[in-house]
């Protein structure tokens, strides 16, 4: 088993229950309430712990997709709920201490007698009291806010957003082209195929050159979802379909999801390219495995530069990379544009505020050093049904010749 697949089964979970612990403590432990409101407090902290395990789990535990929906949904949607608790706490407590860290220092700086006096004199509790419980129902109304808000949106189908990428020197022949994106559906427990199929059909009323699905499709092994997954095999593109992979496919068989992928119909670009031809010019379309993928399946080690090894000169040098983090490679390499998916555009606040954390890109159209680099949103959302600030898309990308 991968040593990242290792560590989100075992490791995490158990971070995942200590953080609860600190839950209890600030709203239960330390609030102003009956033996059964704490009861019934604890209880909701508990299942909350629990139950996101128990839906992550569901997949591994044998139970189909169907089977688990109501499970993984109760569970997702307490995952969310909880990570915002969770978040919105710990930014509480940092603030108290920095504010009573910088109160100290500056009365110490300028009035040293009286900060020596304020350190030994008793605070008032039931003020202190007061304004705790306040804040603890702020915290928890804010955060069910947010979670409800963001459960009533899930079900919509993705609206379609159109980006012109300015291309330097673009052949006439390409001058308009346009490609469809769809990237992390992560069909499995609580997405099913018919939100698929409603998102082909999306795609397909543009009529695109090409079509790209730039990873992070399922949540599930091929034989859990062999049957929602099916409607990926209507989609078209004038060019072709395309499909590269992400972190999710190797949490449950890569190399298997590939061989479905193919079966499918679409054309699996692992570290390799197609060359489109149109009036004497020549597009590069390449597309690689996710950049952590080589960790778990070793011969799909992520590589741009040997993604377009051996190709004709082009005109034009596109790359296909699930996260924007491949960006720098692609960089060295030679390529005008990356399309990439991967962040969700943070999917939800607070959570959309971590994410600059781990990627140098989160969403839209941007650029670095000399190439184009289009970070999609996503398609549909992972773990909690939760979207907010962070709307899922179909992206149409258009080919455009830059202004000198």
């Amino acid at each position: 088993m991968p040593w990242r697949l290792l560590i989100f089964m075992f490791v995490m979970p158990v971070l995942w229950i200590a953080l609860h612990v600190y839950v209890d403590r600030r709203l239960v432990r330390g609030a102003a309430l009956g033996v059964w409101g704490r009861r019934v407090g604890r209880a909701v902290i508990v299942t909350a712990a629990v139950m996101p395990i128990v839906a992550m789990s569901a997949g591994r535990l044998g139970l189909s997709p169907i089977e688990a929906q109501p499970l993984s949904m109760t569970g997702f949607f307490l995952f969310g709920l909880s990570s915002v608790v969770l978040v919105l706490l710990v930014a509480i407590d940092l603030g108290r201490l920095g504010l009573a860290g910088y109160g100290r220092a500056r009365l110490a700086w300028w009035r040293p007698a009286v900060a020596a006096s304020a350190l030994g004199s008793p605070r008032d509790p039931g003020r202190r009291g007061f304004f705790g419980q306040v804040a603890n129902l702020g915290v928890v109304g804010t955060a069910s806010g947010v979670a409800g808000l963001g459960l009533v949106q899930i079900g919509r189908t993705p609206g379609v957003l159109e980006v012109e990428v300015p291309i330097a020197n673009l052949p006439v022949a390409f001058e308009g082209f346009r490609i469809v994106q769809m990237t992390d559906i992560h069909v499995g427990p609580t997405i099913r195929g018919e939100y698929l199929e409603r998102c082909v059909a999306a795609c397909n009323e543009l009529d695109a050159d090409l079509v790209a699905v730039t990873g992070d499709l399922v949540d599930g092994f091929v034989d859990q979802l062999r049957d929602e997954v099916a409607p990926l095999g209507k989609l078209r593109g004038k060019h072709g379909t395309y499909f590269v992979t992400g972190n999710h496919e190797y949490y449950w068989d890569g190399l298997a999801w590939c061989a479905e992928v193919a079966r499918l119909g679409l054309r699996v670009l692992d570290n390799t390219h197609v060359v489109i031809e149109k009036d004497g010019a020549r597009l590069l379309l390449a597309g690689v495995t996710d950049v952590s993928a080589g960790q778990m399946v070793a011969e799909h080690a992520s590589d741009p530069a040997r993604a377009c090894a051996d190709a004709p000169a082009c005109d034009v040098k596109i790359l296909l990379a699930h996260q924007p983090r491949s960006v720098f490679a692609a960089a060295s390499a030679g390529y005008d544009l990356q399309i990439s998916g991967h962040t969700h555009g943070g999917q939800y606040f607070p959570m959309n505020l971590l994410v600059y954390l781990a990627q140098p890109y989160v969403s839209g159209l941007a650029r670095h050093e000399d190439m184009w680099i289009y970070v999609s949103r996503g398609t549909g959302y992972w773990g909690p049904p939760t979207r907010i600030g962070a709307p899922p898309e179909i992206t149409l990308l258009r080919l455009v010749r830059a202004q000198s």
